[in-house]
């Protein structure tokens, strides 16, 4: 509890401190091995060659390496390493040529910045691709680096495939396992989803469900890119990741059960925990999984049953099968065909040239400060700039805090490193035991990460610069230097970064709910059944993206944090009415009576007319008498009346759950918007 003195708040505010409680995430043991092996093994083959300086080059390579190593499938790991690296290398080559050019490297920084702000809007890989362009630019125009100038990209490049080859090292061994693994993970939340339905736990599952389906397409559908062709394997996967969507639908069915009825039999989420087992050890073709379904007693249940029993049909068909069926949630062109569409769309948006020109105007800065102010060859400056600005970290405020201190933490793990330990071979143990800890500490947060990688950037450009301890109090200044800079002219000059444009967002996916319920009963039951779930997908998936950003939101200072915060019960709300309107219509393709067209148009327009107030911040019109006054279904969330213990027995008005949940969102804007 925040202690109080006199009425005034003695504790700091929430969004300031957000950032400095570790994450949950357990350690990565494996990342961690591989980052010491490919930190301090580069830096001992160059103490050995009598070339510390290029060896530290290749360990500063196999830093950038290890910091891109967050994907999980093989193929995404490697061009997640390879081509930032490429990237990387272009960038450390105009440094080094602009290396002691105060105002030619200055306009040449400035450029790189912005050519690298706009591609990291393209996509992840595009992202740390631009990261690595302008870091390495920066310290390349920073540092003193081998001649001739190619030597430093080189080098650079060389610590980067240390990391990939150590990355890779078990390919052969474990091909397939992350994909595999990452499609029964998805089987186990949707267990655990239907577990939970009719409890308390229900919303909160919902949403591990929705991740893990995102993270397992995601997966999937980039490795599929680079393989344009089918892959029996990989089509097999998708395939069974499809057939995972019905049961999704059928267990957010079975919310609307009952309450008298309680939780779901055990048999149930038991089935598709075996199926999740089935898809981990591997495929074997023509094995049925046995089902041990109990009887199913009404619509949710016969969805459940039906669902299930297609999924296990779907493992035991052979591969050539897969391949001949049409892949239903869309299959991705190929990668040429990709990237010409992300640099076009990059070229003409305004976003990507707003985001670019407002990390050119805080590089360029930077440099000038540089070159003005007497502070040494002072690349940390940009390189704070740079962190503190990437677009997909985070809010820019929060990591301009959370950096400074970051940085902070980082000196005082420095300092004894810098003062005590006599440079040469004891430099290699100790790289070892610091590389060690940027992946164990990076899973923890953004000031953790920066903690880390301080000292390990500070000991290697020590061998290059040969300042020692000299390093710690200048390198301090810099990063203070460095978020300022990122506050003034990248943040608080840009009305759009802490003017909030989450409604507008918001809106936009309150739109496309009220398209969904009108696609969802439009017609003869089953007619759109090739529609509706790539219109469901895509709306869970904006609803993630808007829950993400709108979690981003809550760490700004106000007003940006205090207005998520009032919306954020919205945001739930509307979740809500997505899965209640899937949840209708499976129950309705299961044996409820199918709702008049009349009252279906009523709830969209009563979506529509949400998002409109959104979008204006115009008060919600007053709710239709008759709508309101429509009683709630008997059984839903009441005990409900009959002699028959079964689903059959629920309310006639079968589009009253999905009301209430529309009634709800509306009752949340109302006083928001006034």
């Amino acid at each position: 509890m925040a202690q109080r003195a006199h009425g005034v708040r003695l504790s700091p505010p929430t969004w300031l401190t957000a950032g400095l409680r570790p994450g949950p995430a357990p350690v990565p043991w494996a990342a961690v091995a591989r980052a010491s092996v490919a930190l301090s093994a580069p830096l001992a083959v160059g103490l050995a060659a009598g070339r510390p300086a290029y060896g530290a080059l290749v360990s500063m390579g196999a830093l950038s390496g290890v910091i891109g190593d967050t994907a999980d499938a093989y193929r995404m790991r490697f061009f997640n390493i390879a081509v930032p690296q490429l990237f990387g290398a272009v960038g450390v080559a105009l440094g080094t040529l602009v290396y002691g050019r105060d105002w030619t490297a200055v306009a040449v920084l400035t450029l790189v910045a912005l050519v690298s702000g706009m591609i990291s809007s393209i996509g992840s890989v595009a992202s740390v691709s631009g990261l690595l362009l302008l870091l390495n630019a920066v310290v390349g125009a920073g540092l003193p680096m081998p001649r001739p100038w190619w030597t430093a990209p080189l080098l650079l490049t060389a610590g980067g495939a240390v990391v990939l080859l150590l990355t890779l090292f078990g390919w052969p061994l474990r091909g397939g396992v992350p994909e595999r693994a990452a499609v029964a993970a998805s089987y186990r939340s949707v267990a655990a989803f239907v577990r939970a339905a009719g409890t308390p736990e229900h919303d909160e599952r919902r949403q591990d469900v929705t991740q893990s389906l995102n993270a397992s397409y995601d997966l999937l559908l980039a490795h599929r890119t680079r393989r344009h062709g089918r892959s029996p394997g990989l089509t097999r996967l998708i395939a069974r990741l499809n057939a995972l969507i019905p049961i999704v639908e059928a267990a957010s069915a079975a919310k609307l059960r009952p309450a008298r009825l309680g939780p779901l039999p055990e048999a149930w989420p038991a089935a598709v925990l075996a199926l999740a087992d089935s898809i981990e050890d591997g495929p074997r073709t023509g094995e049925v999984v046995p089902l041990d379904l109990p009887a199913p007693t009404g619509p949710s249940e016969r969805a459940l049953d039906r669902a299930l029993r297609y999924a296990a049909a779907v493992a035991a068909e052979p591969d050539h099968a897969h391949a001949a069926d049409p892949d239903r949630l869309g299959r991705p062109a190929a990668p040429w065909v990709r990237t010409r569409r992300a640099a076009r769309a990059a070229l003409l948006s305004g976003a990507s040239w707003r985001y670019g020109l407002r990390l050119a105007l805080c590089i360029g800065l930077a440099q000038v400060v540089v070159s003005v102010l007497p502070v040494p060859r002072s690349y940390w400056v940009a390189l704070t700039v740079t962190f503190v600005l990437k677009p997909d970290f985070g809010s820019v405020f929060s990591r301009a805090v959370l950096r400074a201190l970051g940085t902070a933490g980082g000196l005082l793990l420095a300092v004894p490193v810098l003062a005590e330990v006599p440079r040469g071979w004891w430099d290699v143990p100790t790289v070892a035991v610091l590389a060690a800890l940027i992946p164990a500490f990076s899973a923890k947060g953004y000031a953790f990460q920066t903690a880390a990688i301080t000292p390990v950037i500070l000991l290697l450009s020590d061998l290059l610069n040969h300042q020692g301890f000299g390093l710690v109090l200048p390198r301090l200044y810099d990063s203070l230097i460095g978020c300022g800079i990122a506050l003034v002219a990248g943040y608080l000059c840009w009305p759009e970064s802490w003017h909030t444009r989450i409604g507008d967002r918001l809106a936009d996916t309150v739109a496309d709910a009220s398209a969904y319920v009108a696609l969802a009963f439009a017609g003869a039951p089953g007619h759109d059944r090739p529609a509706r779930p790539l219109r469901r997908r895509r709306l869970y998936r904006d609803l993630s993206a808007v829950r993400s950003e709108f979690q981003r939101a809550l760490t700004e200072p106000p007003p940006t944090g205090p207005r998520a915060a009032a919306w954020w019960p919205l945001v739930i709300a509307v979740e809500r009415v997505v899965e209640a309107t899937t949840a209708t219509r499976v129950r309705v393709e299961h044996g409820e009576p199918a709702p008049p067209a009349g009252e279906v148009a009523a709830i969209a327009a009563d979506l529509a007319a949400l998002a409109g107030a959104l979008r204006d911040g115009t008060p919600l019109p007053r709710p239709d008498g008759d709508a309101a006054a429509r009683p709630a279904p008997a059984g839903h969330g009441s005990a409900a009346t009959g002699s028959a213990a079964t689903e059959a027995t629920a309310a006639p008005d079968v589009l009253g759950p999905l009301r209430s949940e529309v009634r709800a969102a509306c009752a949340i804007a109302s006083p928001v918007l006034g």
